[in-house]
């Protein structure tokens, strides 16, 4: 691996919200949502970040776009113009600069769509915000869009409400695309979708992916879904990653006791190869008030008076 080949490197990356109590609303404390993550992401690969829901992987892939501002840490994107940039330290105008090269694909089709724009408005409004371009070359630039995302150009003037939650999804894509970004943040752009339209936007991903080269860091709590698109896959349990693996290596001979728990449940479809799910025992730790060491320590069955002190080395 080389240099040249490096899209983004988050070290020690951090988001802690404020709990607040009384009338003064002061702060009692910090959910530790994203508590010291690092992992890097390569030109063309797709990292997939996994875990069950409020782990922080969301908040993780919008802390790195800094739509959640960070706590701490570092967030360096190789961008092809500016080179190499902090984006937790990059002042307005830089993040100004940097935003068309980072994207993201919302969860929820039908709310991040605004309803009161048409869809030719929606996926041109990126391009009109960076000055890229108006007038006959904007719809021309839309219409290629859509039809590249399987929506036909001539719906270009419908809104939002005309279109089913894979449509809206392709959508969302389409707009993300606008720009021609290096990565592609996807937070669970799948998880909303029946499981017949789930496939047919993955593929859509795959093949844009292959056709234009950019990185996905493909956030999802489906372990199936995970193992189809990623390259490599990132493991987090209450806002840090324990594991982090090539996906055949992970799947195959996972090394954390929480990653073996999580594959254990997938369902088989060959009942000869069903086993009997390991039960976890206790509750997931509050990310407000985690135990010391590994966090998964409480509730591991492997776990070592060490486990309580230190985190497991990734």
């Amino acid at each position: 691996m080389t240099t040249d080949d490096m899209l983004l490197e988050v070290r020690g990356l951090k988001k802690h919200f404020p709990i607040r109590t009384g009338l003064m609303r002061r702060v009692t404390g910090m959910v530790k949502a994203v508590d010291g993550i690092n992992f890097h992401i390569r030109k063309g690969e797709t990292l997939g970040l996994v875990g069950e829901s409020g782990c922080g992987k969301s908040t993780a892939g919008r802390a790195i776009l800094r739509l959640h501002e960070p706590t701490a840490g570092e967030v360096i994107f190789n961008d092809p113009v500016l080179g190499k940039i902090d984006v937790t330290q990059a002042d307005r105008e830089t993040m100004m600069k940097l935003r068309p090269n980072m994207q993201i694909i919302f969860q929820d089709p039908f709310t991040s769509l605004n309803p009161r724009l048409t869809v030719g408005q929606i996926v041109g409004e990126p391009l009109e915000i960076q000055h890229r371009a108006k007038g006959t070359e904007l719809s021309d630039r839309v219409a290629e869009l859509l039809k590249e995302v399987g929506i036909r150009p001539e719906n270009m003037t419908r809104y939002p409400h005309a279109f089913s939650g894979g449509q809206r999804q392709r959508i969302g894509i389409a707009r993300a695309l606008a720009l021609n970004p290096s990565l592609i943040i996807c937070d669970e752009p799948v998880s909303a979708l029946d499981v017949s339209i789930q496939a047919q936007v993955l593929n859509l991903l795959d093949e844009l992916q292959e056709k234009y080269g950019m990185a996905y860091l493909f956030v999802g709590h489906d372990l199936s879904v995970i193992e189809h698109i990623s390259d490599r896959v990132a493991v987090m349990y209450v806002g840090y990653i324990v594991e982090m693996a090539k996906t055949d290596k992970l799947y195959f001979s996972p090394k954390h006791p929480y990653t073996e728990a999580l594959l254990n449940a997938i369902p088989k479809a060959d009942p000869r190869l069903r086993t009997r799910p390991e039960r976890l025992q206790g509750d997931v730790p509050s990310p407000a008030n985690p135990p010391s060491g590994c966090y998964f320590h409480p509730r591991c069955r492997y776990a070592k008076d060490i486990c309580s002190v230190e985190r497991p080395p990734l």
